[in-house]
């Protein structure tokens, strides 16, 4: 086991997480986070921010990370670039397990992200945050002018095709089958805009590439195998999210999706024991507002010790 009872971990990094921790480590908790082996969250595949206020110029994303961890660690929060395998939340203190060592906490905050669902198609791999991205809001304005591609079937797709409308000269979106789960109402305001052509029964089969980026893609019907290659500079894929929550077990109450639920502001099921950022965030999905949640939860957590911790 390892040394005494923390005051609070917080487990998982990105705008969430150091904002927690530069709020608790601020309050003097003397806050013990494992960023994960992927520290610094989805922010790490974005190559240019440039919504987050207070950067005039933009700021790559994984530079931004680095700023955050480290005004977070000059207030004293403790990082270990480590994974939880599991917690036991039964009863307090909370028990965390890294690497086969156990640590003891009186509150936890739960920050670990959702992470993009990707195709895994060939050439994907290269391509992430150089030309193929999953935030359309993100990045979209990098596309000026150019002919994009969106795949996915369900509304977020339709909205990343129709925001996207804004700054490509073409928007194709490619569909696996022509059953789409999108709402009426935005497949419509999708299928019915000028600058946007859907096409059914395509999927990936391999991105194609060359020095510059992102050249184009070969596209698959899947009913009988035959391919068709379009040329784009930029693609975005929107199949969904997962939220990273596995090493709960369950312990805490999700929706149909595997978010986390809020019970009390940003307390979760389980008195003590607070989520904050896209674990917990179906809707937004920002950088700010993983930031905003992280704030909240320190605070929630801070008032709580104080009420229940003697």
């Amino acid at each position: 086991m390892s040394g005494s009872i923390r005051n609070v971990i917080i487990i998982g990094s990105g705008p969430a997480g150091y904002t927690a921790g530069l709020y608790t480590s601020r309050a003097m908790l003397e806050p013990l986070m494992f960023a994960g082996y992927m520290s610094g969250g989805q922010l790490m595949l974005t190559s240019d921010v440039e919504n987050f206020p207070g950067y005039p110029q933009g700021i790559g994303g994984p530079e931004m990370m680095m700023h955050l961890r480290e005004q977070a660690e000059r207030f004293g929060l403790e990082v270990q670039d480590r994974n939880v395998e599991r917690v036991d939340l039964s009863n307090r203190p909370f028990k965390v397990y890294s690497e086969g060592e156990e640590y003891l906490t009186h509150s936890i905050i739960v920050s670990t992200g959702a992470e993009s669902i990707w195709l895994g198609a060939e050439g994907e791999e290269a391509q992430k945050g150089r030309g193929i991205s999953t935030c359309a809001t993100c990045d979209g304005a990098f596309f000026k002018d150019e002919e994009i591609l969106v795949v996915g079937g369900g509304d977020s797709a339709m909205e990343e095709a129709t925001f996207l409308t804004r700054f490509a000269s073409k928007v194709t979106l490619v569909h696996r089958r022509d059953v789409f789960r999108a709402s009426q109402v935005m497949y419509e305001r999708a299928a019915n805009h000028e600058k946007i052509e859907i096409k059914t029964f395509r999927q990936v089969k391999q991105w194609l590439s060359d020095d510059s980026g992102l050249t184009g893609a070969i596209l698959e019907d899947p009913r009988d195998g035959t391919t068709e290659d379009i040329a784009v500079t930029g693609a975005f894929i929107a199949i969904g999210h997962k939220p990273i929550t596995g090493f709960l077990d369950g312990q805490l109450d999700t929706d149909d999706e595997g978010y986390l639920l809020h019970s009390e502001h940003t307390m979760t099921s389980v008195p003590g024991v607070f989520a904050a950022g896209d674990v917990v965030d179906t809707r937004y999905k920002q950088a700010i507002t993983a930031a905003g949640l992280g704030c909240q939860a320190a605070i929630d957590c801070e008032r709580w010790l104080e009420d229940n911790v003697h």
